[in-house]
């Protein structure tokens, strides 16, 4: 019988070793069950069910303790640190906290945990037999959630970012009461910032596909949105230098996208708004206040 870290085994209460703890077998291997991972009491020769990990030395040990995950279980759990070189640390339920090596990380910063995240995770072990966790992906995740009903189109629902990228965000959109949730994907032009892994929003349902996932946006459907990008556009222009701004439709959808978070025909639909109301005029490519420039015809 092999003994390998993140797997429950019943082990035999060998000997006791003070000031360490107690030595348990399967009559082959030897592990050590440190007395700070005893809960209740235990006896010599006494059979007990334990869960294997390795120290703060790196040694292979027992632990009475119950860990949230075990070998090959995918789960949510919470980052508790950031280690600069390392990755992030889960909680584990564990006295060690369990890596997530930055190589399962994005290469963006913005894109990546941070602490009090909580993130998807499959548990594993590295090439020395050490648990790791491994970012849970779609193949992991599709295991556990269900397909979604249909009338869930145009409801906002709570969501967890399990996977980021440049092109959109993949989330698992909270099922409640149903269940474990469904799958989602956020298209780069429906989010309204870069959403990073772990990440917690409401999103809209935009469209439930064939296969049970769902289309998402972080926007509001057009008509609203529109008044709320226009009253946007509005704002910015009150607020600057002679209420006029260097862009117009014929500015560039990527100039657009970074200055403003939207899109090219999002910022175009919100730009005729405020013209037909009579709020802005353009000139080239650039936008003023139409108050702004009565009060200039009139000097």
């Amino acid at each position: 019988m092999s003994l390998q870290a993140g797997q429950y085994k019943t082990l035999k209460v060998n000997r006791e070793k003070s000031p360490y703890g107690y030595f348990l077998g399967d009559g082959e291997h030897e592990v050590l069950l440190h007395y700070s991972e005893i809960e209740g009491s235990i006896e010599m020769g006494q059979e007990l069910k334990v869960f294997l990990f390795h120290d703060s030395e790196d040694r292979l040990a027992a632990t009475m303790r119950e860990p949230l995950l075990t070998l090959g279980e995918t789960g949510l759990l919470t980052v508790v640190d950031i280690h600069p070189r390392f990755g992030c640390y889960l909680e584990m339920g564990l006295s060690r906290h369990l890596l997530l090596p930055y190589k399962q990380l994005p290469e963006e910063p913005e894109y990546r945990p941070m602490t009090g995240d909580e993130v998807f995770v499959t548990l594993s072990t590295d090439k020395q037999g050490r648990m790791i966790g491994k970012l849970a992906g779609e193949q992991e995740l599709s295991r556990l959630t269900f397909r979604a009903p249909d009338l869930w189109k145009n409801q906002w629902l709570p969501a967890i970012v399990y996977n980021t990228l440049k092109m959109g965000s993949f989330v698992l959109v909270e099922g409640g009461k149903i269940g474990f949730g469904a799958l989602g994907f956020i298209h780069e032009s429906e989010r309204t910032k870069p959403l990073r892994i772990g990440e917690k929003l409401e999103v809209r349902i935009t469209f439930v596909r064939e296969d049970g996932r769902v289309n998402c946006s972080m926007r509001q459907r057009k008509e609203k949105s529109r008044d709320e990008d226009s009253d946007r556009l509005y704002e910015f222009l009150k607020a600057r230098p002679n209420g006029a701004m260097p862009y117009s439709d014929e500015t560039p959808a990527e100039i657009i996208k970074e200055r403003f978070q939207m899109s090219k025909g999002a910022f175009k639909r919100a730009l005729g708004k405020l013209m037909k109301e009579g709020k802005v005029v353009q000139k080239g490519s650039w936008t003023h206040l139409a108050e702004n420039e009565e009060a200039e015809v009139k000097q």
